[in-house]
């Protein structure tokens, strides 16, 4: 079963004003304000006596983790899932907290051996998404189906949606190694942590930076304005001669500029 907790408050941790976007101050006194300093700690340690030392305690046989107000826990059955559900909002609820209402599911980790029909088969946590893929066995290299993680759509959006809020295409007046050094620590933790598990699914997004290369070539140099094709070739001259420009020319993503 998958969760996620909405936080409704933390009574008298911290009392902190709030100011809103037009300035204006608005007193507080419950919970803690967003972006403070000390808010997730203030919550990660409310988290950890609400529900880590309870399901320790009274589920011990449970599989589990959590990280802030995201969590899961493996149920063995249907029933087994819903009866902790139900639990949890109890338990939620005598700490004043409450489960998501549309985010809680339960979720059937569908593979080669677990071949029942549910209609959740699916779910993300922590920028992962989790569901039935097809898999190379490393002993014999033939392929299964396994329940298995890869970053998320979310993720990859979320990732596209960085690059393009930086407006390489149109910063003429940078270099390519300007560019690199503004982007490479980005792709450098991109990699590193979607890139552990399944790093072919990261290749959209790797895609995407070359294309944003391409579009600023073609922008810089007036003669690539019309040729695309010939960009292209310029920029992939430029990967296989200088791979350790980017970092994901270093891992072979040189050739996706068309």
């Amino acid at each position: 079963m998958t969760y996620k907790w909405a936080l409704l408050y933390i009574e008298r941790w911290l009392t902190a004003p709030t100011m809103q976007e037009d300035e204006s101050i608005i007193a507080r006194n419950r919970g803690t304000p967003q972006g403070g300093v000390v808010s997730p700690i203030l919550s990660n340690l409310f988290m950890h006596y609400t529900f880590d030392l309870w399901i320790t305690r009274t589920h011990p046989d449970l599989p589990w983790c959590r990280y802030a107000d995201d969590g899961l826990v493996h149920c063995r059955s249907e029933r087994e899932a819903e009866a902790l559900r139900a639990e949890l909002h109890d338990r939620l609820a005598e700490c004043h907290l409450e489960l998501h209402p549309t985010k809680t599911k339960i979720v059937y980790c569908k593979d080669g051996k677990r071949k029942a029909t549910y209609p959740n088969v699916k779910f993300d946590f922590l920028g992962y998404c989790f569901r039935p893929r097809w898999v190379k066995r490393l002993r014999d290299n033939t392929m299964f189906c396994g329940f298995n993680p890869a970053v998320s759509p979310a993720a990859l959006k979320a990732m596209r949606s960085t690059i393009r809020d930086l407006g390489i295409r149109h910063r003429t007046q940078m270099t390519l190694a300007d560019i690199a050094r503004q982007v490479n620590p980005l792709l450098r933790g991109w990699i590193e942590y979607y890139g552990r598990y399944a790093p072919s699914a990261l290749h959209p997004v790797l895609r995407h930076v070359n294309q944003t290369l391409l579009a600023w070539a073609r922008r810089k140099f007036k003669r690539f304005a019309a040729h695309k094709i010939r960009t292209s070739r310029f920029l992939q001259s430029i990967a296989k001669n200088n791979a350790a420009l980017f970092v994901h020319w270093r891992i072979g993503m040189t050739g996706t500029f068309a």
